[in-house]
């Protein structure tokens, strides 16, 4: 059975190959820094269960050590040549964005064939985590496809990405530490100290003040945080559980799931999701570093008030 650990192997290796990669590459003055970092990472991924918790907690200091310190640079790794990516998109035009398509179409409806077919009984996957493990089988099947039809050098493909990991540099990896605080202050017992403040605010009874405390909540945690996944354990546990799910009889598939939505709104309006929101204006080269946020909110407000009715009335059928 393929399992989680499969797809942490595969993305362990991956960081595994930047981090030699970054070593061997002397165009990078502070190649040892970078590859110290993905060497880290792919630690992380490889060997984080046998690691235990105070070794995982050395390994995050080191990682938050090294891009503290400036210790993360760019390099110019070796693909192909401006010539060759320039030819390429004047032949083939928006069909370069195939491959990509790949990976959603794959995890759509591999998981939907998985549910609803007999592939389901092969018991090839495991059931939790199918459309986790199809994702890194569009991204693989998408790669040898990409591979296959465009004929790139052997290696163009892990220097790209070590060239946009490059790029992104230590932000890569703050949705990660960001969920684990997350999950920190929902043992810490942050979600039950907001659920008594809310149960000061929302009215006895009244539904639709909690579903907006809630909807609103994980955006504005979100917006504090950088990350719905680490605003949810905290407003599921404050609101979403003990309110909505058991005094109120909602619906808990649609309350995580439109939740969820509720918060990615907050991402659109936060400058400390960096990676979604500082470093693409970073990578464009933006006057207004914030000029990503600016033309996001307008779409994230209207969403946000849609996520609200939509909790309000789909999970109280």
């Amino acid at each position: 059975m393929i399992t989680l650990d499969w797809l942490y192997t595969l993305g362990g290796a991956m960081f595994a190959v930047f981090a030699l990669l970054s070593a061997l590459d002397a165009s990078n003055p502070k190649r040892f820094g970078n590859a110290a970092f993905w060497g880290l990472l792919a630690l992380s991924f490889l060997a984080g269960n046998r690691l235990g918790d105070f070794g995982n907690g050395v390994l995050v200091l080191c990682l938050v050590g090294l891009a503290g310190f400036g210790l993360l640079g760019r390099g110019e790794p070796h693909t192909t040549t401006l010539a060759e990516r320039e030819a390429l998109s004047a032949r083939l035009g928006n069909k370069l964005f195939l491959p990509a398509l790949i990976i959603p179409v794959t995890a759509l409806l591999g998981t939907l064939a998985y549910n609803y077919t007999p592939f389901g009984q092969s018991g090839i996957f495991d059931p939790k985590w199918v459309t986790l493990i199809l994702l890194g089988v569009g991204a693989l099947t998408a790669l040898i496809v990409s591979m296959a039809w465009l004929r790139p050098p052997a290696l163009a493909p892990l220097n790209e990405g070590r060239r946009l990991m490059d790029s992104v540099g230590w932000a890569a990896v703050l949705p990660q530490m960001l969920a684990s605080l997350g999950a920190v202050f929902a043992l810490a017992g942050v979600g039950d100290i907001i659920g008594e403040l809310a149960g000061q605010v929302i009215p006895d009874g009244n539904r639709f003040a909690a579903v907006a405390v809630y909807a609103l909540g994980m955006a504005l945690f979100t917006m504090i945080m950088g990350n719905a996944f680490a605003a949810f354990p905290v407003m599921a546990a404050a609101i979403g559980v003990p309110l909505l799910i058991q005094d109120f009889g909602g619906d808990a598939a649609v309350i995580g799931a439109v939740g969820m939505l509720a918060g990615f709104c907050g991402t659109l309006m936060t400058p400390m999701a960096a990676n979604f929101n500082i470093v693409p204006a970073a990578l464009l080269e933006l006057k207004d570093r914030n000029g990503v946020i600016k033309a996001q909110i307008g779409t994230a407000l209207p969403l946000l008030i849609c996520n609200l009715l939509l909790i309000y009335f789909l999970a109280f059928r």
